[in-house]
């Protein structure tokens, strides 16, 4: 019969992992992956019999930290916790993004952590975050290390995680005061939907307009959200104003995505040019009223 395990402290949880051993044992935070597929998997009689560790009642785990040095951000933390958060202009695509992930009872439920460890190709968490750099912090009895989250989320449902390890927080790096972020979303209808692509975009620039930093990341187009490494680096030194039409076919030709039932590799790769331009200029408009 399996386990139900409910800690409260994170020594504790980090203990209960250790000894699992061989046994699968699923780390369950607001369960808004978890019960979908044990309901699935229900309804044509297959079994689900792992032990589940519940990490809902670990305070360690939640919050929001913000300080001159950077972000901590709790793996438990709520999506609705985050997009009510009092976070710098940076944030916007991450608080964006929060209100996209399912509808409001699932943002009240799910976690930021349950998100990233979850590694759907379409989560809408990891290109906000890996716009503003982030890193993961994991801990287990061994100790602590932390990873940048494009080393962490590998594949389609596919992490770095190890068996005794527990995500703890996200730490995200202090942003400069004059960076804007945006985040848009393709899918069927405008909410409760999984994204056909999506975007993420930091942009910083000086007070003569000129960009002085730019991370940029696609989602749903690939095994695992990509940033564009070549794009970025062309940006920097270009007036704010003319970014969108910077972005070229080529830009993403590192991105792999797919044909599934929500869209076609091809129609994907051109939403995404399309989003990155529109970012680009959202970010171009802001940025420029800022100047003026």
């Amino acid at each position: 019969m399996a386990r139900y395990l409910r800690p409260t402290t994170l020594d504790e949880a980090l203990a209960l992992r250790a000894q699992a051993g061989g046994t699968p044992l699923t780390p369950l935070a607001g369960g808004t992956d978890v019960y979908p597929v044990r309901t699935h998997r229900s309804a044509w009689f297959q079994p689900f019999d792992r032990d589940m560790l519940d990490l809902g009642a670990v305070p360690e785990l939640s919050g929001i930290q913000h300080g001159a040095t950077g972000t901590r951000i709790g793996a438990g933390t709520t999506w609705s916790a985050i997009a009510e958060a009092a976070l710098p202009p940076a944030f916007d695509a991450l608080k964006h993004a929060s209100r996209q992930v399912g509808g409001v009872q699932i943002q009240n439920r799910g976690t930021i952590g349950g998100n990233l460890c979850n590694a759907s190709p379409a989560a809408d968490g990891v290109p906000p975050l890996l716009a503003l750099d982030a890193e993961v912090e994991l801990a287990s009895r061994r100790g602590r290390r932390r990873l940048p989250l494009s080393a962490f989320v590998l594949g389609n449902r596919r992490t770095a995680l190890a068996p005794d390890e527990i995500l703890v927080a996200i730490q995200i790096p202090a942003q400069s005061t004059d960076a804007r972020s945006a985040f848009l979303k393709l899918g069927a209808r405008a909410y409760l939907v999984i994204s056909i692509a999506s975007v993420a975009a930091v942009i910083a620039t000086d007070d003569t307009g000129q960009v002085t930093a730019a991370r940029i990341a696609v989602g749903a187009c690939s095994a695992a959200p990509q940033r564009l490494g070549t794009l970025e680096a062309r940006l920097i030194g270009q007036p704010a104003g003319d970014l969108a039409a910077l972005v070229e076919p080529e830009d993403l030709a590192a991105l792999a995505p797919i044909d599934d039932v929500r869209a076609s590799a091809a129609y994907r790769r051109d939403a995404a040019i399309v989003l990155v331009r529109r970012a680009l200029a959202q970010l171009a408009e802001g940025s420029m009223e800022v100047a003026a």
